[in-house]
């Protein structure tokens, strides 16, 4: 069927191709700067088309044309038209300046940056695919000021985070709109996008550039434009393949001078870390094998054992594009696969991506789509195995036990991670499916419609077991024993998108432009959920619902909502000097009750370009351009559940009518009377480039924005009868900015040096939570530790137990127990967001050459360190280890005399005299001080390296090639952390893509590394 299918599309490709391709001739030429130096990266667009190419590495390009048509060169700061004239080459030198470049906005409008009244960063495709990073939006991280990428869990198929500008809401979503090719789209259909089919991504910061987009556009927007064909006349082929190999990056630093054993004793099925002291003697490690033997290795520590359980992954990435086109045409076909295997053994991606694409100009029609296609499957185990691997004493030989099993594991407490590994896995088969069409029919020269439909669908079945398994033998009172356990559940979605709108374009006078969009969008979104589970699998390795013991667990749940919108933007411009932009959109939401689900919200921005309103300001040849612009904008956002608001029934247990259902109203409820959040947003921008070329440039902005009537869930009276309660009460304040600071130091016709580096920084205040509280949860780590927002803090917060001090910041001891005493009450420990982040973006180019890199440094936040709280109880903990695992006087303690007397602790000893106490204390009162855990989550990255060579392009004509490129690469190859994390986690992992973030759980895997090669050919 995939044959079939492939077949089709590629019989397709050929017919549109051979269909629209008209007659002309290839117009080729050399751009260069002011200095003479070949300019990369000029845009040719012949006029009134969607014919354009841009000039390469050596200034060159090549496009196809008709005598008499006119060729737009545009480069980022500067417009030229040159008529086709009888000669096929046209060369000449082009002025710079990097501010002034058209990027793509809201609903696929080009303007140029001139007209821009809020903050957007581009991301080339050069730069976004450098380092073969198979999910795009792991490649955006640190490439961009103020987007926040997280990593929050690792596997085979990672999870991330997309946050623009810090939080807003304090139990909604946080993370940025996608948008790809001009529609509404979602994260997971971004990370499923192979990278090489990305001709640019524009990232719209504030609220200011995406009011448009509606409530999905209130924490900014990720605008996505896959390539297209060209327009040479000609069938273009290229082929991307890459390999990397992944290994652990590094893992928790555990104690080496104690090995396996329990209160000072060696124990060989122990999982702690409380054993004599090492002393190198062969000893027997574990159970005792199937044969009855023991394994033997030396009583000596053996350092990261535990990676001995991992391997080495590999990811292969393989792509083919077929492209074409004309002045008036164009059609592209791309397939790529990508085949991961994690460092967990048999932790599997296989992903194929198939992307076709085609328009057409047809008079005044302009007609395009493109329809992509992605099957996915995973298969994986349970990362939680990590969290029982780490209850493995650094003498322990992992790898010698791999063919074990539980029966002969090296401890009997927990289970064997090989066999975990091998008899619990989940398998899960995807298909997306995305399909586009683009009509616009241009009424005269000022007066265009549009219309943008799109249809994105998404299935997957899941298949889930887990084997049984019984320990006969309870060696040490320890059970392996395992339940072995079936689930089996199906996902469907429809997403329904479409935007028609109307456009104008006047020259009201010779002085004054307007330009306007007037139009509508509907949304329809479906989705629904079945499942089966059940325990206790009667006959072995046969996963069907039938096999279970007892009734099955079943579910089944569909959602659907609606909304439609009404729009507008009205953009006037002054002389190519000052522009005015003004919008207005009203929502109607499904979600939200009938008589209050309509709401309003503008916009207004303003920008200025002194350097054009005053040339004067450049005759000192060191100011080449400068912007100043501003903008007020408020956002609607309906940030509530489908059916939320509406009173449902759960079935229950409990009426004694024999066979008879019984349902009782949820106990989590929404305000019916809900009505829309508004978040208001005030963002002022500074743009400077200095001397010629534009050799340095400099971005300023600074925002605030308070988010009032935020949909907030809090906890309710257990006398009401409810747990929680959804209402319009939160409010919080957003403050930050960015600076971005342009270089190219060096510029030659041969080298060229660029340095992009950043600086941002954002902070929410919470001002509100309810009327009845100043505080709500929205995590916990275990019972002593949890992420709040918190009335008059910053958000998230960490809270939990802590030490009890004296006013000079001393721990208070208990002269009884010696214990150190715990707060009462949870207080604050630490936050979750950083102070501020500092990002580098560097490449040198040499001819050919071009070497890349990608730093970023974030600071002045915390962490709480699950692994850290693991180690501490088993005796893997590196403090455990110190003071000859005897009491000693607690560091900077103080004892309480009489009531509020203190006097500095000198002779009360914490932990005991023994080695059972000192092992009582770690187990359990060192535990319990949530404040042990939390760390400085500071943290220095080296996100990307690349070195890469483009062959001499005269070279690869005279062989048919249009481009050939090899590179080597490395993803976060390097991390620095502070002290205190001794590799506990990466600082960016967390329990959940949500809001609280700063819980870094166990049974997350280990932080990975990877290195590879790519080629690139293109003929």
């Amino acid at each position: 069927m995939k044959t079939k299918f492939s077949g089709i599309l590629t019989l397709l490709l050929a017919f549109v191709v051979q269909l629209t391709f008209a007659q002309g001739k290839t117009i080729s030429g050399t751009i260069s700067d002011g200095d003479n130096l070949p300019l990369p990266g000029v845009n040719v667009l012949v006029k009134g088309t969607s014919n354009g190419t841009t000039t390469d590495f050596d200034g060159k390009y090549s496009i196809s044309a008709n005598t008499g048509d006119v060729l737009v060169f545009s480069y980022v700061g500067n417009t030229v038209e040159k008529t086709v004239g009888a000669s096929n080459d046209i060369s000449f030198i082009m002025n710079e300046n990097a501010l002034e470049e058209v990027v793509i906005t809201v609903l696929g409008v080009e303007r140029k940056a001139d007209e821009l009244t809020s903050s957007t960063q581009i991301v080339k495709a050069e730069t976004l695919t450098q380092a073969s990073n198979p999910n795009v939006i792991q490649s955006l991280a640190g490439k961009v000021s103020g987007l926040k990428i997280n990593t929050t869990n690792n596997g085979v198929n990672q999870s991330t985070r997309i946050v623009l500008r810090g939080n807003r809401s304090l139990t909604g979503s946080n993370e940025a709109l996608i948008v790809i090719d001009g529609a509404i789209s979602s994260a997971n259909t971004l990370a499923n996008l192979a990278p090489e089919i990305i001709e640019s991504t524009n990232v719209i910061k504030g609220a200011g550039g995406s009011a448009l987009y509606g409530s999905q556009g209130a924490n900014g927007v990720i605008i996505v434009t896959t390539k297209r064909g060209t327009a040479d006349e000609k069938i273009n082929i290229a082929v991307n393949t890459s390999i990397s190999f992944e290994d652990i990056s590094f893992l928790p630093q555990r104690q080496t001078k104690y090995g396996q054993g329990w209160n000072g004793g060696h124990v060989t099925y122990e999982n702690g870390g409380w054993g004599p002291e090492f002393d190198g003697s062969i000893q027997p490690v574990g159970l005792a094998q199937a044969d009855g033997s023991y394994i033997m290795a030396p009583y000596s520590p053996i350092e990261d054992n535990i990676e001995q359980f991992f391997q080495t992954g590999t990811i292969a990435q393989t792509g083919v594009s077929i492209s074409g086109g004309d002045t008036n045409s164009y059609a592209l076909l791309s397939v790529n696969r990508q085949n991961t295997e994690f460092v967990v053994q048999d932790d599997k991606l296989g992903r194929t991506n198939v992307l076709f694409k085609a328009g057409k100009k047809i008079g005044k029609w302009d007609i395009g789509g493109n329809i992509n296609y992605v099957n996915s499957k995973t298969e994986t185990t349970t990362s939680s195995l990590f969290t029982e691997l780490l209850q493995t004493a650094t003498n322990v030989p992992v790898e010698q036990f791999a063919n074990s099993g539980n029966e002969g594991h090296w401890t009997s407490y927990y289970r064997s991670p090989y066999w975990m590994r091998d008899n619990i896995r989940n398998t899960t088969e995807s298909d997306r499916f995305n399909g586009i069409i683009n009509l616009k029919y241009e009424i005269n020269d000022n007066i265009s419609l549009s219309s943008l439909t799109s249809l994105r669908t998404f299935s997957s079945n899941f298949v889930g077991y887990t084997n049984e398994y019984t320990d006969t033998s309870g060696v040490g009172g320890g059970d392996h024993s395992t339940v072995s356990q079936f689930s089996t559940n199906n996902q469907e979605s429809k997403n329904f998108y479409n935007d028609i709108f109307v456009n104008f374009n006047y020259m009201l006078t010779d002085d004054l432009s307007f330009k306007a969009t007037l139009g509508n969008n509907v949304q329809d979104n479906w989705s629904s959920l079945t499942s089966v589970n059940g325990s206790n699998v009667t006959i072995p390795n046969f996963y069907n619902i039938s096999n279970i013991t007892g009734i099955p667990g079943v579910s089944n749940s569909s959602f659907r909502s609606r909304s439609y919108a009404l729009f507008g933007s009205f953009d006037f411009g002054f002389k190519d000097y000052l522009f005015l932009t003004l919008t207005g959109r009203n929502d109607w939401t499904s979600r939200l009750a009938a008589d209050r689900n309509s709401f309003f919200y503008p916009s207004v921005g303003v920008s200025f370009v002194p350097t054009t309103a005053f040339p004067s300001l450049k005759d000192g040849g060191v100011l080449n351009y400068a912007k100043i612009s501003a903008n007020l904008a408020r956002v609607g956002n309906d940030r509530v559940g489908t059916y939320e608001t509406n009173s449902t029934l759960n079935q229950v247990a409990g009426y004694p009518y024999g066979g008879l259902n019984s349902f009782a109203i949820d106990a989590t409820v929404a305000d019916p009377l809900l009505v829309n959040e508004f978040i208001d947003s005030k963002e002022v921008s500074l743009n400077l480039a200095f001397f010629k070329g534009d050799r340095i440039t400099l971005g300023a902005s600074y925002y605030i924005t308070n988010n009032k009537d935020l949909v907030t869930n809090v906890s309710t009276s257990t006398a009401s009868g409810l747990t929680n309660s959804t209402i319009n009460i939160g409010e919080t304040e957003t403050k930050g900015y960015e600076i971005d600071l342009g270089i190219t130091p060096i510029r030659t016709a041969d080298f060229r040096w660029d340095i992009n580096m950043s600086l941002s920084s954002d902070e929410t205040i919470v001002k509100k939570v309810s009327d009845n509280t100043d505080e709500v949860s929205l995590g916990n780590g275990n019972a002593d530790v949890g992420i709040f927002a918190t009335v008059g803090e910053p958000f998230p917060l960490i809270k939990g137990t802590g030490y009890q001090r004296d006013p000079q910041g001393r721990v208070l001891i208990d002269p009884s127990t010696g214990n150190p005493l715990k707060t009462s009450e949870f207080i604050n420990l630490g936050v979750a967001n950083p102070d501020y982040i500092v990002g580098l973006n560097t490449s040198l180019t040499y001819k050919g050459f071009r070497l890349a890199g990608v730093f970023d440094y974030r600071t002045g936040h915390q962490f709480w360190a699950g692994t850290k709280d693991w180690l501490s109880w088993s005796g893997h903990l590196v403090e455990s280890a110190e003071n000859g695992r005897r009491g000693f006087i607690f560091p900077n303690s103080a004892i309480e005399t009489s009531p509020g007397v203190y006097q500095a602790n000198t002779n009360v000893v914490t932990a005991g005299t023994t080695y059972a106490n000192y092992l009582d204390y770690f187990s359990n009162e060192y535990r319990d001080v949530s404040e042990n855990f939390v760390l400085d989550a500071t943290a220095f990255k080296v996100r990307e390296l690349s070195l890469s060579y483009a062959f001499n392009k005269d070279v690869l004509n005279a062989l048919g090639f249009s481009d050939f490129r090899i590179g080597i690469n490395a993803r976060n190859p390097f991390v620095v952390l502070p002290k205190e994390n001794r590799g506990y986690a990466d600082p960016e992992f967390s329990n959940t893509t949500g809001n609280a973030q700063g819980l870094s759980v166990t049974g997350q895997y280990p932080a990975t590394r990877t290195y590879g090669m790519t080629v690139n050919l293109t003929f």
